[in-house]
C-alpha cells in the first residue's frame, strides 16, 4: 500500500489580483506625477443631478476599502469619503435636471466630468476616466471600462461623487416632501413611481426621461 507523505499540503496558486494602483503606477513610471481619477454618479435616476468627481490621491495607503462605491455599504462609503478627503485633492462637477433635459444625459455626464476636471487643483497631467466617456480636456487621458474596480483613483472619485449626490438628494427630500428622495435618491423605485402618480413631477425631475412620460405622469404639474 502506498503511503502518503506527511507535511504541509501543497497550495494551489491563486490567480494574482491586479494592484488597485496599477494604472497609477504605470503612468507614474512614464513620468506623469499628478494622475486624476474621474467618475460620475446619477445617470439612471428619474430625478436630481448627475455628479462627477475628480480625485488626485496624495497617498495610496488607506485604512478603509477604496473600491467601486456601489459595492460598499453606506457606512463604508462615509468612512472612505472622510479618509479620501484627508489624502487627496478633490473637485466636483454637477449638472442639474433642467440641463440634463436640454442636452441629454450622455452629454450632461460628459459635461459634469469636464467641470470636475477643470475645477481640480492642482491641475492633473494625466486623467483616468471610468467607462467609455471621453471628456473634452487638454491633458492626456485613458477611459477604462469598470475603472472603479481597477483604478484606486477612479474608485475614490466614485465614492466622493456618490456620497455628495446622496447628500444632495437628502436635502431635496426636505424641499420636496412626499417623494422619499432620501430613501431612493431619485432612482426609479416602485414608491417613487407611486409618488409621481400621486403628486406629479417636481422641479428636479428629469422630464425628458421616458418613465416620466408613461401613464400620464406629466399631466399633473
Amino acid at each position: 500500500m502506498q503511503r502518503h507523505r506527511q507535511g504541509k499540503a501543497k497550495r494551489v496558486p491563486r490567480r494574482r489580483r491586479h494592484s488597485p494602483a496599477l494604472y497609477e503606477k504605470k503612468y507614474n513610471g512614464r513620468g506623469y506625477k499628478l494622475i486624476a481619477g474621474v467618475d460620475e454618479v446619477g445617470v439612471g435616476p428619474w430625478a436630481g443631478p448627475v455628479v462627477a468627481a475628480a480625485v488626485i490621491l496624495r497617498d495610496f495607503r488607506f485604512k478603509v476599502r477604496i473600491y467601486d462605491s456601489k459595492a460598499l455599504s453606506p457606512r463604508c462609503r462615509q468612512s472612505a469619503f472622510s479618509e479620501i478627503k484627508d489624502k487627496a485633492y478633490t473637485a466636483l462637477g454637477i449638472v442639474d435636471a433642467d440641463t440634463i433635459d436640454k442636452i441629454n444625459i450622455y452629454n450632461a455626464t460628459r459635461l459634469a466630468m469636464e467641470r470636475a476636471i477643470s475645477a481640480l487643483r492642482p491641475r492633473p497631467d494625466y486623467v483616468l476616466v471610468d467607462g467609455r466617456q471621453r471628456p473634452a480636456i487638454c491633458v492626456p487621458s485613458e477611459s477604462i471600462v469598470r475603472g472603479d474596480r481597477k483604478s484606486i483613483s477612479i474608485a475614490a472619485a466614485s465614492i466622493i461623487a456618490k456620497v455628495v449626490r446622496d447628500r444632495i438628494m437628502q436635502d431635496y427630500d426636505k424641499v420636496y416632501p412626499g417623494y422619499e428622495f432620501a430613501r431612493h435618491k431619485g432612482y426609479g423605485t416602485e414608491k417613487h413611481r407611486l409618488a409621481l402618480e400621486r403628486l406629479g413631477p417636481c422641479l428636479i425631475h428629469r422630464r425628458s426621461f421616458k418613465p416620466l412620460k408613461i401613464g400620464g405622469l406629466l399631466l399633473k404639474q
